[in-house]
């Protein structure tokens, strides 16, 4: 780099003393002086190229990050956009979910209901079956009880009839009686002959009702006064002689058809 203009040095300090016309002039004893215009603009152009590149390294930047910028925005968008649309279908997964625990809710109700009303019916019939088996076997001992009675009471009608039967046919033969089935199974028919003198051949006759420990009679032939047939009833009933009974009818017949 050349050295600087310095305007403080005169010309005056550099004169030379005058002297001949010969001596050299004062022009040629000045210094020359180099500015550096060359070298000023060699910078100045270097300044220029370095400062214009920087430019437009900074307008690169400048535009690859706008660039990279609106590629990020547009990712962000879309990532919000997917995370806007995945909120969406979690927001329906949620509401179908809870929809199906609504559902599932209203089954296991329905459920609990439906199984509280067979435990309830169930708890019914073995109430019920319990009773059942209890009355069974209730009616099964009063079963087994008539079943006995009867068969004491058949033990006991068979031996009896053992005893009457020659009983009963002395009866027969002492009253001229004779005995008939009346049409029924708890029912007897005794017919007398011989009663008039006048008329061997006419026939007096009652039935008897043997269903019951009580004889009763339905129906006679003369018709027998009621009040009298009912006081040989009493007494039969009484003292459970037949034999008696059937000579009181005999006799009773005998004075209703005199």
């Amino acid at each position: 780099m050349s050295s600087s203009f310095e305007p403080s040095l005169s010309t005056s300090g550099m004169r030379p003393p005058l002297a001949s016309a010969d001596a050299p002039s004062m022009a040629d004893s000045l210094p020359s002086i180099n500015f550096g215009f060359e070298d000023l603009r060699s910078r100045m152009a270097q300044f220029t190229a370095r400062f214009d590149a920087f430019i437009e390294r900074g307008r690169k930047q400048i535009l690859e990050e706008r660039n990279q910028f609106k590629i990020g925005l547009a990712e962000l968008q879309e990532d919000q956009r997917m995370k806007q649309r995945d909120i969406e279908i979690l927001g329906l997964k949620s509401q179908t979910h809870d929809q199906t625990l609504q559902k599932e809710a209203a089954e296991a109700a329905e459920m609990h209901d439906a199984i509280s009303s067979v435990t309830m019916e169930r708890d019914t019939r073995l109430a019920k079956r319990d009773r059942l088996r209890q009355q069974i076997d209730e009616t099964q001992k009063t079963i087994n009880q008539k079943i006995e009675a009867q068969k004491s009471h058949a033990r006991h009608i068979d031996a009896q009839a053992r005893l009457n039967v020659p009983e009963l046919d002395f009866w027969q033969d002492y009253l001229c009686l004779r005995i008939e089935g009346a049409g029924r199974e708890d029912r007897l028919k005794f017919v007398y002959s011989h009663i008039l003198e006048k008329d061997w051949e006419a026939e007096a006759w009652f039935e008897l009702g043997t269903s019951s420990r009580d004889y009763e009679v339905f129906h006679s032939r003369p018709k027998l006064d009621q009040d009298a047939l009912n006081q040989e009833l009493d007494i039969v009933n009484e003292d459970r002689d037949f034999g008696s009974f059937l000579k009181r009818m005999r006799k009773l017949f005998v004075e209703t058809m005199k």
